[in-house]
């Protein structure tokens, strides 16, 4: 399909940039999940005493192939099973079903005999729960995850070469005390870092469940009912899926761990949102330049400008990426009792959610990519601000016992314009000794900035 007549732009206009997440993200992935659940558990089956199935090492690594070596030319036959019908099998108009059939048209000569066993005493769900969380747990660790550790490095090399860069600081959108460039990128690196974590936590944390129609193994129990069916599914969910296994649920896999990932992914965008929208002042300010690309237009009307293009794109993904994910996360942890297919239409869209926070990462990281720390207008408006070594002042004559310090200065500054001449004026009158006169004289907006290059430059 010609990608200008998407319906989305991420498969349109973005497909380019979403791309990485399609082996995650697209049916034919969930397909495949599916495929390699279903497998798995058919070999899992075998190696158990009590069922008459064997399957030897040849057998295992051959069902194996079918979602190792799972390609569009599959799909299609999966979907045509679900949908038209193929060769001996009507239109099943369910998916998963078709997944079944699908693996029992592909097994040879031989292995007949396994089809019985595929599926066996199983519900969708066990295979939809299971199959989802592979495939969040890829996207997560293999491209979200890698892309916010780019912005954290990013972020950290910015600190670090900017560490001593004084700048004046905002509160409450007015002149504040000066920190440093690099000291402000630490800050948001190392909230990054920490939301990076939580993510990862969350990632750890998926939970599977393999416990038949209602969550009572009910069906594997009737069939064998010496077979410890709970310690099976704890081995199948944690040794050959890698996920944690969920102690008790109905139908539903309750997806409470599904909630925690996307509330860390939002929590991760915040940051990030956060991040753009300071970026995008600083531009404005001209703290940041841009470096412009050739042939690249700003506007469409005045040539001069190089927009903060990238900034306010990522904030915008990153904010549909949040609305979704707080969409997500409210409504796949509600089920009407033991089960309602209405979550089943909602979690196909936790792809888009995860496009939308890729591509907020991806833009974010083009933009600082091409940001340049003005030091000189930095350093100009430090010094066009005087009156922020007020709290300086005020905070020498308190050590020196002046309990009216803060209203001298106050009387000084407050609501009208000052300069560094003003407060030498009024160093000149204060009792205090030379020493700490000279102390006073010595103040400058861009060498109060406390230690924020140390910590700038320590952060790791």
């Amino acid at each position: 399909m010609n990608s200008l007549y998407a319906v989305s732009p991420l498969d349109g206009r973005y497909a380019g940039r979403t791309e990485p997440l399609r082996d995650y993200a697209s049916e034919a992935a969930l397909m495949r999940a599916r495929v390699q659940v279903e497998v798995e558990y058919l070999i899992a089956l075998a190696e158990l005493d009590a069922t008459p199935l064997q399957l030897d090492a040849d057998d295992e690594q051959f069902l194996r192939t079918l979602y190792e070596e799972f390609d569009e030319e599959d799909a299609q036959v999966v979907k045509q099973i679900e949908t038209e019908g193929y060769k001996e099998y009507s239109a099943t108009n369910h998916d998963v079903k078709a997944v079944e059939y699908f693996i029992r048209d592909a097994l040879p000569e031989g292995l007949e005999a396994a089809s019985a066993w595929i599926h066996f005493a199983l519900t969708s769900e066990d295979v939809n729960n299971l199959s989802y969380r592979l495939l969040v747990k890829g996207a997560t660790e293999d491209v979200l995850l890698p892309e916010l550790r780019e912005v954290r490095d990013s972020l950290t090399d910015l600190a670090s070469e900017y560490a001593d860069v004084p700048m004046l600081a905002r509160t409450h959108g007015q002149p504040a005390t000066p920190t440093t460039f690099g000291k402000e990128m630490a800050v948001f690196a190392a909230r990054l870092g920490r939301a990076i974590g939580r993510v990862k936590d969350a990632r750890d944390g998926l939970q599977g469940k393999l416990a038949g129609a209602s969550g009572t193994y009910a069906a594997h129990h009737v069939a064998y009912p010496e077979v410890e069916w709970p310690a099976f599914a704890r081995e199948f969910v944690e040794g050959q899926l890698g996920l944690e296994q969920a102690p008790a649920t109905t139908q539903v896999n309750p997806c409470d761990d599904l909630a925690e990932l996307f509330d860390a992914l939002r929590g991760a965008n915040n940051v990030l949102l956060d991040l753009d929208r300071d970026a995008w002042r600083y531009v404005s300010d001209k703290y940041l330049g841009q470096e412009a690309t050739e042939g690249e237009t700003g506007s469409s009307t005045m040539p001069h400008k190089v927009n903060p293009i990238d900034f306010e794109n990522s904030e915008g993904n990153l904010s549909k990426a949040n609305s979704d994910l707080v969409f997500l996360g409210d409504y796949v942890t509600s089920s009407r009792l033991q089960r309602d297919l209405s979550d089943s239409t909602v979690k196909r869209n936790i792809g888009a959610a995860f496009a939308y926070c890729l591509l907020g990462y991806v833009k974010l990281q083009a933009g600082l990519s091409k940001v340049v720390p003005n030091e000189q207008v930095m350093r100009d408006e430090l010094e066009a601000t005087p009156e922020i070594i007020g709290e300086a002042v005020q905070t020498i004559l308190r050590r020196e016992g002046h309990d009216d310090a803060y209203e001298q200065v106050k009387e000084l500054t407050r609501g009208r314009r000052v300069t560094l001449e003003d407060f030498r004026a009024l160093f000149e009158q204060l009792d205090v000794d030379d020493e700490t006169r000279e102390e006073l004289l010595a103040l400058t907006p861009a060498g109060y900035t406390g230690v924020a290059g140390e910590m700038a430059e320590d952060f790791d």
